[in-house]
């Protein structure tokens, strides 16, 4: 019984080192894109838009939204492996209620991300940005849904 209990603690031991020197996955999935958020409410002057993200000849195109609703989004799915590429995105505001459209550009750098943890699958590049009725493709870091 001594020995099996030995053994058994040594098993148990090794596992708990194995467990902190590798790595320790979740399973979740990201796929590679530009991502676009906005607050729906900063278009209700326009009566709404229509918003498109273009990006490396793919886009994706959403009506802003209820303003009541506090967030919308627009995202472009690339390959996963593009890697940390530069690419131009291009927005355009389209107003509901007449008016010209507007198209803002501007470069997103992708930068790694891992959803599992360091060294864990997947890798998915990414970048993400605000859209700002006035200045139109902003920076989304502090990106509040309640306002600037």
């Amino acid at each position: 019984m001594g020995k099996v209990l030995v053994s058994l603690l040594v098993v148990v031991s090794s596992a708990g080192c194995a467990g902190r020197q590798g790595a320790v996955c979740t399973l979740s999935d990201m796929d590679s894109g530009v991502s676009v958020v906005w607050r729906p409410a900063d278009f209700k002057g326009s009566g709404g838009a229509t918003i498109r993200v273009c990006v490396d000849g793919s886009c994706e195109e959403r009506a802003s939204g209820d303003p009541g609703d506090p967030i919308g989004m627009a995202s472009v799915r690339l390959p996963q492996d593009i890697g940390a590429k530069r690419l131009p995105v291009e927005l355009t505001v389209t107003p509901a209620e007449g008016g010209s459209p507007v198209t803002y550009t501007e470069q997103a750098q992708l930068t790694e991300e891992r959803p599992n943890g360091p060294n864990c699958e997947p890798v998915a590049w990414v970048a993400s940005f605000r859209a700002d009725p006035v200045e139109g493709l902003v920076s989304s870091e502090g990106f509040s849904p309640q306002g600037k």
